[in-house]
């Protein structure tokens, strides 16, 4: 008996030593894109698992009722909840950062580390990373918002180094709302802003369906297009140490 239970501890050991990786989501309340989505970029792979907790967010627009939502004490409770699932990264799920600016989401990251020990990240600072890593420097801008809203994303990230070479928007602010733009309907500006030979188009916002129409637009124009949630995704990926995405969801994405 002593040895059953002797080789009973050493397979929960061994489990334990290599069990997948886990990525932490915090996620925009009213957000019906990026889960499913996350699931279906990764396929059928079983070296990582994703785990979400969501916090209220309900509108998008320039004002203090809008800014208020992504409270950096808020980031941080849900990431607390996150850590007790010992995850091994932790990404805010979301582009808030693009318009408030990459130094509130550089606190935030920092916030969450000091409060959890665990890695951080978020959408916007993945895509600073990705706009570092391969040298992007002019960038088409395709987002479900409203005009004054890409305006300012287009200075906060001039004030980085990035160049908005031309937008296109729904103008939409209620958040819900955005998921309801189908693939489809992203591809005629999508082309407009291509012709205007970017470094890379990229869709910002996590729930904008983006990722479906990748494929198809790179293969038209030859130039790299990124999406808001194989970016997030690609970036949690790097920092947890997993295994890159694959081509389809963006050429520059898999490694």
């Amino acid at each position: 008996m002593l040895k059953n239970l002797t080789e009973s501890i050493a397979l929960t050991a061994d489990t334990l030593a290599t069990r997948p990786l886990r990525l932490g989501m915090i996620v925009p309340s009213s957000n019906t894109c990026l889960e499913p989505q996350t699931y279906r970029i990764l396929g059928d792979r079983d070296d990582v698992t994703v785990h979400s907790t969501r916090i209220p967010v309900t509108r998008i627009a320039l004002d203090a009722d809008s800014d208020q939502q992504f409270d950096v004490s808020g980031m941080q409770a849900a990431a607390e909840l996150l850590a007790t699932a010992d995850v091994d990264v932790i990404a805010w799920n979301g582009t808030s950062g693009s318009w408030l600016g990459a130094e509130h989401d550089r606190k935030i990251a920092a916030c969450i580390t000091e409060a959890t020990g665990i890695p951080a990240t978020t959408s916007t600072l993945a895509y600073l990373e990705a706009f570092d890593r391969f040298e992007l420097q002019r960038i088409g801008l395709l987002t479900p918002y409203t005009p004054d809203v890409n305006l300012q994303i287009a200075s906060s990230y001039a004030s980085c180094g990035v160049q908005v070479t031309g937008s296109r928007h729904f103008d939409l602010s209620d958040n819900e709302s955005f998921a309801r733009v189908q693939p489809r309907d992203l591809l005629e500006g999508s082309r407009q802003l291509l012709a205007m030979d970017p470094d890379a188009l990229i869709f910002l916002c996590t729930n904008l369906y983006g990722a479906p129409a990748v494929e198809q637009l790179e293969a038209e124009s030859g130039l790299p297009v990124l999406d808001s949630v194989a970016v997030t995704l690609w970036h949690a990926l790097m920092l947890a140490g997993g295994a890159p995405l694959e081509p389809r969801w963006g050429r520059l994405l898999a490694g």
